[in-house]
């Protein structure tokens, strides 16, 4: 799980371009949340990533995803939902984007609005980000050496 020092924060919009080990482009719709997992656990599987560290990415990707296709896009015109991976030595680094209405401008009030907050509890770092020209990024970074791995 993530650290106790766990932050959420808004930061200014990203304009550089990352290099990505894998760059995910799809329709943002409720089947598509179940692609994205699977693209992320064989990804997963082939780094030899922890069980557990696997589990929290796939949780917090899943839940990014689903706030995706809940609340950035009108009903029935689903835009893209964009999931970039990039590991490193120490982290693994995730970022789901979109092109929608942006963070905190939905009209969809239904749900408990659990979402972010889960994905905070459970990243290592957390960042949410506007996109430029519309929509909006949730950057969540992991520790690849989770508390309680053998060193």
């Amino acid at each position: 799980m993530g650290n106790a020092q766990t932050q959420l924060r808004s930061v200014p919009p990203v304009t550089e371009r990352t290099t990505t080990d894998v760059k995910l482009t799809l329709p943002a719709r409720p089947e598509n949340v179940s692609v994205i997992r699977h693209v992320l656990g064989a990804f997963a599987e082939a780094l030899k990533l922890p069980d557990d560290l696997v589990e929290d990415l796939r949780l917090a990707v899943t839940e990014a995803c689903t706030n995706v296709v809940r609340h950035a896009y009108p009903p029935d015109v689903p835009g893209p939902v964009e999931i970039s991976i990039v590991p490193s030595e120490d982290v693994v680094s995730v970022i789901v984007a979109d092109h929608g209405r942006g963070i905190g401008s939905s009209s969809d009030t239904n749900g408990p609005g659990l979402g972010l907050p889960l994905i905070a509890a459970i990243a290592d770092e957390v960042e949410l980000q506007p996109v430029p020209g519309g929509g909006s990024r949730v950057a969540m970074t992991f520790a690849r050496q989770r508390s309680g791995d053998a060193a």
